[in-house]
């Protein structure tokens, strides 16, 4: 008979802590989060903000936050759905709009701030490498640390696109050329790579969108109207991309604040516990009592119970 050493046996899950939950659903890198929120002693009480960067199957989500002892807090945040106010109704996952997105909390950022007037960030978009520290302002710039959550830092990819929209937007965020398209490493790995600013240029005026527009028109129509449904719903070609992110960008400088809601003016009465809208729709909502009611309500259980009881007696 082989012997079979047990490892986990009672003692063992006696000691076994379960991991948080958020780490279980696989949604947040603890540890990459603590390096990313501690901050120094002589520092008590300084809030340390965050860029944000959610891509999900549909828009880019781009916040602006900081850590305290209760939870995260939001300065500000954008959706490349909100594009669609600047200029871009279609086409809000791919590079182009990512850096849509990252100029657009940018801006608000500021704004909020006041700086929007002091920092004006890069308006020429033309790829090459920028900070706004490096450039000649009385303001101190606003500082940022790229926070990308679980997803791969891939060369190339789209949050590096909304990372170079905040950047040229005027928000100080620590970075460098290696993972932005355009990108050429050295081939014996020492020593200084290539950076192609063009290259980077063309990927933030969707240059790659119009290649590929423009390729399934010559090979196959069937395939580009159904893959490009909604850009020719939007009656918005292959040439006129370029044109198209431009304008976003100038819109997005000029007032980069949310649109404002439309207040639907529905009143409400209340009845009881019944409230009912101007709209004709009710809803129950009940009062809140009094202590002296919530008491009274408590004393009427306990004489019906005590009645009962002695009934059953």
């Amino acid at each position: 008979m082989v012997f079979v050493k047990i490892l986990k046996n009672v003692a063992y899950f006696k000691r076994y802590q379960v991991k948080r939950k958020r780490r279980r659903e696989g949604k947040t890198d603890f540890k990459a989060r603590v390096k990313m929120v501690r901050q120094d002693r002589n520092k008590y009480n300084t809030r340390k903000y965050r860029l944000i960067v959610r891509i999900t199957n549909q828009h880019v989500i781009a916040q602006v936050a900081y850590a305290t002892i209760i939870g995260d807090k939001i300065v500000a945040q954008a959706n490349s759905k909100e594009l669609a106010d600047f200029g871009v109704p279609v086409g809000h996952k791919n590079y182009a709009a990512a850096y849509c997105t990252g100029l657009l909390i940018a801006r608000r950022t500021l704004k909020k701030f006041g700086l929007d007037d002091t920092i004006k960030g890069k308006e020429e978009i033309d790829g090459e490498d920028f900070h706004v520290e490096d450039e000649d302002n009385d303001q101190r710039p606003f500082k940022c640390i790229l926070d990308v959550g679980v997803r791969r830092t891939c060369a190339g990819s789209r949050m590096w696109g909304a990372l170079k929209g905040a950047v040229d937007g005027g928000l100080h965020i620590p970075h460098n050329t290696k993972n932005f398209p355009g990108y050429k490493a050295p081939d014996d790995g020492k020593g200084e790579g290539e950076y192609d600013a063009e290259t980077h240029k063309s990927r933030i005026f969707g240059e790659h969108v119009k290649e590929y527009m423009e390729m399934l028109q010559e090979e196959d129509v069937t395939k580009y109207e159904a893959h490009f449904a909604k850009f020719i719903a939007a009656d918005i070609d292959a040439d006129g991309l370029e044109e198209m992110y431009s304008k976003a960008h100038e819109k997005i400088r000029e007032d980069p604040g949310p649109a404002q809601k439309e207040k639907k003016g529905v009143t409400h009465t209340r009845k009881g516990n019944t409230v009912i809208a101007s709209d004709g729709t009710e809803v129950i909502r009940s009062t809140k009592l009094s202590l002296k009611q919530r008491r009274e309500k408590v004393a009427q259980k306990i004489a019906a119970a005590q009645a009962k009881a002695m009934g059953d007696e």
